[in-house]
């Protein structure tokens, strides 16, 4: 108020009054001088707005975004997110030259293990899989959930020798992760395909190309990187 009054000019802030039934509500208060006939400044005027309601549709807005890009189980990106970003990679690769790659990565005998143990215990295994990839992922790298018991990894600025060292460990680490259950030790393997994209590649073709690499990493015998 005493702002306002000072300077003339409004002002506009956010902030939280004490209601009579005892709790808290989130409010926009808008403060504007109060001039006579002649433009003199003779005082101030305050605007109180409930925004109760707009900051739970905010709030409701940043879940829906949740929801549209994460994947619910694992917290990893989702398909659209992972498409979403992929067409940025390609922008950069077109437009800047900045390289590119992704891993297609699948759980080996998933279904064996979901049959066996159950799905409770198959969506853990998902989690520490997840877990593993966010953990050892460097900052500009995304790593997400394409379906199923398959991960895409988009790994920036990188060439083929590191691409196909980091996705090796990244398969060493799941390999010799585990959770307990029923004090029974279980891990899994995972099977990766990974290729750089190139000029003339699409979405498709690079995500095409990445999943033939992982058939074949699967042929080979599993536990292991196919890369080109």
């Amino acid at each position: 108020m005493s702002t306002s009054i000072v300077d003339g000019k409004p002002h506009t802030w956010e902030t939280y009054m004490h209601h009579k039934e005892g709790h808290r509500i989130p409010v926009s208060v808008r403060v504007s001088a109060l001039r006579n006939r002649d433009g003199e400044i003779i005082g101030g005027i305050e605007l109180f707005t409930d925004i109760s309601n707009q900051a739970a549709n905010e709030l409701r807005v940043k879940e829906l975004e949740k929801v549209a890009l994460l994947d619910n189980l694992t917290q990893l990106a989702n398909r659209n997110y992972i498409e979403r970003d992929l067409q940025g990679r390609f922008e950069e690769l077109k437009r800047f030259k900045i390289p590119f790659g992704i891993f297609f990565m699948d759980i080996d005998h998933f279904k064996k293990f979901n049959d066996t143990y159950g799905h409770d215990v198959g969506d853990k295994v998902l989690k520490f899989v997840a877990s593993t990839f966010v953990n050892n992922a460097r900052p500009f790298d995304l790593y997400g959930r394409w379906g199923g018991e398959e991960f895409i990894g988009i790994i920036r600025n990188i060439g083929v020798d590191d691409l196909e060292q980091l996705g090796n460990r990244l398969r060493a680490l799941i390999e010799h992760s585990y959770i307990i259950h029923e004090n029974e030790k279980l891990s899994v393997t995972i099977s990766m395909g990974a290729t750089l994209a190139n000029d003339n590649d699409t979405m498709d073709s690079l995500i095409k190309r990445a999943d033939t690499l992982l058939y074949k990493s699967k042929k080979d015998g599993r536990n292991r990187l196919t890369i080109s």
